[in-house]
């Protein structure tokens, strides 16, 4: 796991400047040493998280430099040996426990428990004797995945038990892909807190498929999937460079590039956060976002073989985004120059744990930003756009993700997911097929899945309080006000309450939101605001009365709106492992059916991953990309970048983008 290979002694870091700035090591363990000296802890309970309490909306917009605040940390504790989960707000500057109570809920997997699980799957003689059922002797190298349990029934109740369901793996050496062989038919059910495996369950094996699926350069030979003969000629070197250094400047997490000014966050559960993203527009600092994350994803499986049925994870609520953050390379991961941010969790005794370089930062071409050419004199006018990206790549389990944020010179901004990695994959016999997924190898098929993330924008169009309403483009009908048939319209519906703004796409109808200020017009007169531009989303395929059906209520619309409550920060509810459902969007979130109208308004975007495996996505995944964008709609009074000025000739080309005019063109 990568937290493991990059577990270090954390750096010093300097004392924080402003409320929102993460937390440092130094305060995680100041956190974590004052709460386990506090007569309160519980003996044996294990550290989960440890982040900031983010401070409330009030003190961030009212605070100054030089003003001093009550820093205070939120850690999340389990106790194995009395089966609760414990949340506490610790502060750090007066050096006291604030509160600490007990909560309903299982919390997520532990670095620990990944650990331990597999071990004590390994040891267990059931488990062993249905391996030798299979051939196995050798059970080093098998490798057990602690897969989330789901909710199967009311024996996974997290008040009786907090539990697992590994699924295991087989290598044929140290190095191998263990994932082109999987054990079909075994699944194993462990106990997290006794870490005690209390059941294996044996549906017949399945002969391991007979091909490996190696990736490393010096496994790969003609017996692969797919078959290797060698490796391609190099294509010729890629150099970005940028002489003067990159236009943003960085002050602690304060992020300022051309017109952006924002704040970037981390914690371990959802990972990269954007707090108090602003325009700058003519000298005025024009507020966009208060806080922008992944609040959820999950990833349900659509194959009712025994091993598949019940995988479905959500694998920010279930094991958490930031912990599982890779290290980046330059070179690798990010190309140009890049400006990294470490990311600070925790281990499960509160020690600080630094993952290097979890947040990558650079700038990119992003190809032209305006253009025209006047046909009549030839003169073209053209100038180049360039975009801020922001971004971290998380590993879970077999899959990677990354996560980017992309601001561009026109005020726009792009969130991205690209997926890559390994599949999960099940085992046939040799010349059968699956009839819910995809054969990529001899023996070895990947299960039809969906992967659905919950984007949480915390809205800020020009001020505290938004509206949000649909527009959709129609036919006029036929009449006096269309006598050529050719006439058509924006419709715009104002969404005034949670219910109604539990909103699908519709791109027939080139469907989308806008978010629009109650507090300030445009020149022209309407309200500013900003447009969502819907992009991916496949309605989900399980039926009513599923486990899925239940839990997974948020991926059952692309957009959600609610007004801000700080204690609802996660689609499917804060616990929602072993949960059945009923907590979060579609639940108790959205029940009381609140007012929009002039709110604090909070939106949540599904953005939709709809995974019909191919052949060529094994053994590793080729990135495939899913996102959204938010434009800004009547925001400002034109063209934002009219101002942009030419390339200069020995950035672009031999004129730097930009014909002076002649003396005929200039007008007396």
């Amino acid at each position: 796991m990568t937290l493991a290979a990059e577990q270090q002694p954390a750096a010093a870091a300097a004392s924080p400047n402003h409320p929102l700035e993460p937390l440092c090591a130094e305060e995680i363990a100041s956190a974590s040493a004052i709460l386990a000296a506090h007569p309160d802890f519980p003996a044996g309970a294990r550290f989960v998280f440890v982040e900031l309490a983010e401070p409330p909306k009030a003190m961030v917009s009212d605070f100054r430099p030089g003003s001093g605040w009550d820093r205070r940390a939120a850690i999340l504790l389990r106790v194995p040996a009395s089966r609760t989960t414990m949340k506490a707000v610790v502060s750090i500057t007066a050096a006291e426990v604030v509160s600490l109570r007990e909560v309903s809920g299982a919390t997520p997997f532990t670095f620990e428990e990944f650990m331990a699980s597999e071990q004590a799957v390994i040891a267990d003689p059931r488990w062993q004797e249905a391996m030798r059922r299979r051939g196995v002797e050798d059970f080093s190298l098998a490798m057990v995945d602690p897969w989330a349990s789901g909710y199967t029934g009311p024996q996974d109740d997290p008040g009786v038990r907090r539990i697992a369901r590994p699924l295991t793996f087989l290598r044929s050496h140290p190095t191998d892909n263990g994932y082109a062989r999987p054990v079909e038919g075994l699944i194993v059910t462990v106990d997290l807190d006794t870490m005690e495996v209390v059941e294996v369950v044996d549906h017949g094996a399945v002969p391991f498929p007979p091909k490996p699926g190696n990736y490393y350069p010096e496994l790969l030979g003609p017996d692969n999937v797919p078959a290797f003969e060698g490796q391609r000629a190099p294509l010729k070197p890629i150099v970005i460079a940028q002489p003067e250094g990159p236009s943003f400047e960085v002050d602690g997490h304060a992020v300022s590039w051309a017109n952006w000014r924002l704040r970037i966050g981390f914690t371990p559960r959802e990972g990269l956060v954007l707090h108090d993203v602003r325009y700058v527009d003519k000298g005025i600092e024009r507020p966009v976002l208060h806080r922008a994350s992944l609040s959820e994803m999950y990833v349900p499986y659509g194959d009712p073989q025994p091993t598949h049925w019940n995988k479905n994870v959500f694998d920010e609520g279930e094991y958490g985004l930031g912990w599982l953050a890779n290290p980046l390379t330059l070179g690798c991961d990010c190309l140009g120059e890049i400006r990294y941010f470490d990311g600070f969790v925790n281990d499960q005794d509160g020690r600080p744990v630094v993952i290097k370089n979890a947040i990558c930062m650079h700038e990119e071409d992003a190809s032209i930003a305006w253009k025209h050419t006047d046909f009549r004199h030839g003169r073209p006018e053209v100038r180049r756009s360039r975009r801020l990206v922001i971004s971290f790549v998380s590993t879970v389990g077999n899959y990677e993700y990354g996560f980017y944020w992309h601001f561009y010179l026109d005020g726009s901004i792009e969130f991205e997911i690209k997926l890559t990695g390994i599949l999960s994959l099940g085992a046939v016999p040799v010349g059968e097929e699956p009839a819910f997924g995809t054969m990529v190898a001899p023996g070895l098929y990947a299960p039809n899945h969906e992967h659905y993330f919950s984007v949480r924008l915390d809205m800020r169009v020009d001020g505290d309080r938004n509206n949000l309403y649909e527009v959709n483009s129609v036919a006029e009908p036929e009449g006096p006000t269309n006598p050529h048939g050719n006439a058509w319209k924006t419709v715009k519906t104002r969404l005034r309450s949670e219910s109604e703004a539990q909103r699908l796409p519709d791109p027939l109808a080139g469907r989308t939101w806008l978010v629009a200020s109650a507090e300030k017009k445009s020149a022209l007169g309407a309200p500013t605001a900003y447009k969502i531009e819907p992009g991916a989303y496949t309605r989900p395929l399980w039926l009513p009365g599923s486990q899925q059906a239940s839990r997974g209520v948020f991926a059952t619309k692309q957009l959600w709106a609610t007004p801000f409550d700080s204690e609802q920060r996660y689609a499917a509810g804060e616990f929602i492992a072993q949960h059945p459902g009923g907590d979060g969007l579609g639940g108790a979130y959205t029940a009381g059916d609140r007012s929009l109208e002039d709110s604090d308004l909070v939106l949540w975007y599904t953005v939709g991953a709809h995974h019909v495996v191919r052949p060529e996505d094994w053994p590793v995944m080729p990135v495939t990309k899913v996102g959204f964008h938010l434009k800004p709609f009547g925001f400002f009074d034109g063209n934002p970048v009219l101002d942009l000025p030419p390339e200069r000739p020995e950035h672009g080309g031999a004129t730097g983008c930009h014909c002076p005019p002649s003396e005929d063109d200039v007008p007396n």
